[in-house]
């Protein structure tokens, strides 16, 4: 079957934008949260970005064990196996409570030990403290959310998480804005009222998320049994499949939060600019990357029609239209740096340096968004998800991690510099990725006799 470009950029925007702007609202008002937080000054902004490491490692985790299944969902909706989708959907939201479970207990009776990780500052630790304990419920309630999001997506039912996301998000800058500044009649909570906010918002979403699942019109409706049950090779394949994309996740997020111990070596104020343009390059980044998870979903459904050779042309397709959108949001991030960089209540010192940060994100987005693609989007379509692991672990831990400290601890060098040192992990990766993927090794059907 011929490719026709036209129908296939549609269809590529079609899922692809959705989940794009799905990101940019989240990442806009979590920039838009941090803003607030900056307002109360660089220690308090340091101390939700300390608080906030132990809430990505576990998105990342939760992350890779849902793509490890989206990768399932994805395949099975290709030859409209919804039963099946379901089983896979609760399975993950099995798997994700128990895994909840366990770090909601470590969030709350370690949490100093954790903190002291990142940083030395007994002020950021304190607030960051404060910030953990209050949001640790949200490690339960995103078990469910994140498996549903993922089968909504998986099912190209891509608006259903834009319009939950929109929701909740929005939600939840109202609801910081009261509870940070005390508006409203409310306490004047700060950094405790950051966190009050957003479990708040994660309630919602959880809310919202079964409401759309259980609506009769939902592609993949059925009843809460009918997510459970599963076969015994349907869960030693998902689990077989999802265990490198868990781990490549967890690995690829504690090695993150390593850079953050890192940074914060260098000072808080240079770590604060770190967090604020982080917050800012997210709004770009998210965009980027969700060409990432419209390849898994439009190749994973093509693997499961059998169809092998034009899963692997519409990969070709996918990896350009991703290069050509990494440039162009590269080209914008550095345009744009400096008034964004302003828009935080930092120190000069803190504005230049979040300005010099935001040049180097910018300068490698697009092999950023190449090394997304392949590893999130391309190889977890095909199920050759130990691959990616490897890839990603490998260089963020043997390559990443030292530079990161080396920059702080032996060169001593200024923040932005230290950022641009740690990024060459990105080049050493995508060398590898591109090795892979011109093998072919990674087409496979993973649902074969299921």
């Amino acid at each position: 079957m011929e490719i026709s470009t036209g129908a296939l950029n549609r269809k590529l925007a079609k899922i692809a934008a959705p989940i794009a702007l799905q990101g940019i609202v989240s990442a806009t008002l979590t920039m838009v949260d941090n803003l607030m937080v900056g307002f109360l000054g660089e220690t308090e902004l340091a101390a939700v970005g300390v608080g906030g490491q132990l809430f990505m490692v576990h998105y990342l985790v939760l992350f890779g064990l849902v793509s490890g299944t989206a990768t399932f969902a994805a395949q099975f909706y290709g030859t409209r196996d919804m039963a099946n989708i379901r089983k896979v959907t609760g399975l993950a939201i099995t798997l994700l409570a128990g895994l909840g479970l366990v770090i909601l207990l470590a969030a709350d009776l370690l949490t100093y030990p954790i903190l002291s990780i990142y940083t030395e500052d007994a002020e950021v630790k304190a607030l960051a403290a404060k910030y953990v304990w209050i949001c640790s419920p949200a490690f339960l309630m995103l078990a469910v959310s994140s498996p549903m999001e993922m089968a909504f997506r998986s099912t190209q039912q891509v608006r259903i998480p834009l319009i939950i996301s929109s929701v909740v998000f929005s939600s939840n800058t109202i609801l910081n804005y009261i509870f940070i500044f005390g508006k409203l009649g409310m306490p004047r909570l700060g950094v405790a009222g950051a966190a009050v906010g957003t479990i708040c918002a994660r309630t919602l979403e959880l809310l919202l998320n079964l409401y759309f699942a259980f609506r009769s019109s939902n592609e993949f409706s059925g009843s809460v049994v009918s997510y459970f049950g599963w076969d015994k090779e349907l869960v030693r394949r998902v689990i077989k499949n999802a265990t490198p994309t868990t781990i490549n996740e967890f690995l690829w997020s504690l090695g993150q939060t390593m850079y953050v111990a890192a940074y914060n070596r260098i000072g808080t104020t240079a770590y604060a600019a770190y967090q604020a343009a982080n917050s800012i390059f997210n709004i770009f980044s998210f965009a980027s990357f969700s060409i990432g998870d419209a390849a898994l979903i439009l190749i994973g459904e093509k693997l499961g029609e059998g169809d092998k050779e034009y899963a692997w042309r519409l990969s070709k397709h996918i990896i350009k239209v991703g290069i050509t959108v990494g440039l162009v949001v590269g080209a914008v991030t550095i345009a744009t740096a400096m008034p964004f960089s302003g828009l935080f209540k930092l120190s000069e010192q803190g504005r230049m340096d979040t300005f010099h940060i935001l040049i180097v994100f910018g300068a490698t987005m697009f092999i950023d968004v190449f090394c997304g693609l392949m590893i999130t989007g391309v190889l977890r379509a095909g199920g050759d998800t130990r691959f990616a692991m490897l890839a990603e672990c490998s260089t963020v831990w043997f390559v990443a991690v030292p530079l990161a400290f080396i920059a702080a601890l032996v060169l001593h060098l200024p923040i932005h510099l230290a950022v641009l040192l740690t990024r060459a992990e990105s080049v050493v990766k995508a060398t590898i990725l591109l090795y892979r993927y011109r093998s072919g090794k990674w087409v496979n059907t993973v649902i074969e006799d299921l």
